[in-house]
């Protein structure tokens, strides 16, 4: 599976470049995506602004993934669905339409995060 990977200054930008997605695929895109929680700045976007079909085991693993960061105290923002396979992300809280977005997702979130712990501290 071709991965494309742009690392930000505070989260990275992970976006598949196929067109189908398939539950062995999504494996590979599932340990691709654990890796982040290992580093210092573990906040991801998953864009799949070229991905067209998907099957609903891959689009399980993602929404497991997601939990798993949020677990972790990470922000996982997923955007560009296309029309096509939206409707079966409906149980994610958090997809936007545009990358840009997501990334307003993602600081809001590390706010959040700060003043939780101020407010623990």
């Amino acid at each position: 599976m071709n991965i494309k990977i742009n690392t930000k200054e505070k989260f990275s930008v992970v976006t598949p470049e196929e067109q189908l997605i398939s539950a062995n695929m999504s494996d590979e895109l599932i340990l691709k995506l654990e890796e982040f929680l290992q580093q210092d700045i573990p906040h991801v976007i998953l864009c799949l602004t070229s991905v067209e079909n998907i099957d609903q085991i891959s689009i399980d693993k993602i929404l497991t993934i997601q939990n798993n960061f949020y677990q972790h105290n990470a922000s996982f923002v997923i955007c560009e669905v296309h029309q096509n396979i939206i409707s079966s992300f409906k149980k994610s809280c958090n997809i936007t339409p545009t990358e840009s977005e997501a990334w307003d997702i993602i600081q809001m979130e590390e706010i959040e995060r700060e003043l939780m712990n101020d407010m623990d501290s």
